[in-house]
């Protein structure tokens, strides 16, 4: 089986493509991704020999690149994407780029080379602000309020789209707030660990009471898998692990880990348009593929604060922008 994965270079993506390498030793890989700021070929520097995986760099912009890399695989599985917020406040014009035509030029490609499967990894964003005592489920609504989250929404409709008009077999995936090994320190944990370490204020948007469920990135690979291998075609899988947590709480718990005072805590402005709660309802995926979690939160932030503190030269690399020397290949 041949797999393309666009963005694996990134947090969910690389880790992703070391557990499908463990999973499935038979399986051939490859990488297409465009090293934009936050992909990182050290994320993947200890199975760049694996005769099972290969790398390519290029940008899911690039039709006709696109096309190529996409002849003889089976499977396309596309977690290439802007994805942070407060970039697509700055500059949404990008995010429109790279997360709807980008994979509009996927879509096509696999209409034409006809693949068994396009799996979309996409957010549980889409669905916007969560009311109170509530979860997104699948038929949730898409109300999204980024436009991060607007451009995700459009390219989700674009892959339903493929699969109403073109029959393109096809599945989409909406996960939580991930948590884990290699994320990129401009989301909320790494930032936080780094910034502590160093004894830097961490700044909190607001009154820090946002409320996000966090999935731990070992959990979701397990569920692409799944919804790969087993997924309905034309079906939507919500992916999260009731783990509902403030903001503050997670900054504390961090504080408290590293022996540091909640001093470092400093309130900043609120984000523009930012949600105030997610929670998934991941029953379907359970009860459908049989999915479920190995992490308990309480060990898995541990895990991951562990981790970063074993890292520290792979987040320096990263802070200090080295790291790209590293990608220019």
């Amino acid at each position: 089986m041949r797999i393309l994965i666009t963005g694996g270079a990134g947090f969910i993506g690389s880790n992703f493509i070391r557990y499908m390498l463990d999973k499935h030793s038979n399986y051939e890989l490859i990488n297409l991704d465009a090293l934009t700021y936050s992909g990182n070929l050290e994320n993947l520097k200890d199975i760049e020999n694996n005769p099972n995986y290969s790398f390519l760099k290029g940008n899911i912009l690039d039709t006709e690149l696109v096309r190529k890399v996409s002849e003889d695989v089976d499977y396309i599985i596309n977690f290439a994407a802007e994805t942070h917020v407060d970039r697509s406040i700055t500059n949404p014009s990008i995010f429109v780029k790279s997360n709807v035509q980008g994979t509009q030029n996927l879509l096509e490609a696999g209409k034409e080379n006809e693949i068994e499967k396009f799996v979309q990894i996409s957010t549980d964003e889409v669905y916007g602000s969560l009311s109170a005592e509530d979860y997104f489920k699948e038929t949730t609504p898409l109300s999204p309020n980024s436009p991060y989250s607007a451009s995700k929404a459009g390219s989700d409709l674009m892959v339903r789209a493929y699969n109403e008009t073109f029959d393109l077999p096809m599945n989409i995936t909406r996960c939580s707030n991930n948590y884990g090994p290699y994320q990129f320190p401009e989301k909320l944990i790494p930032l936080m660990i780094n910034n502590a370490l160093n004894d830097k204020l961490l700044p909190i948007y607001g009154d820090g009471k946002n409320i996000r469920d966090w999935l731990h990135v070992y959990d979701h690979c397990t569920a692409i898998d799944l919804v790969l291998h087993k997924g309905k075609s034309g079906e939507i899988y919500n992916i999260g692990s009731n783990n509902e947590k403030m903001n503050i709480e997670i900054v504390k718990l961090i504080l408290d880990y590293l022996n540091k005072d909640e001093s470092l805590i400093s309130f900043v402005k609120d984000r523009l348009g930012h949600d105030r709660q997610y929670a998934i309802d991941s029953g379907k995926i359970q009860d459908e593929l049989g999915w479920k979690v190995k992490y308990k939160f309480e060990e898995g932030i541990k895990e991951t604060i562990q981790w970063y503190l074993d890292n520290q030269k792979w987040l320096n690399n990263i802070v200090t922008e080295e790291y790209l020397t590293y990608n220019e290949i």
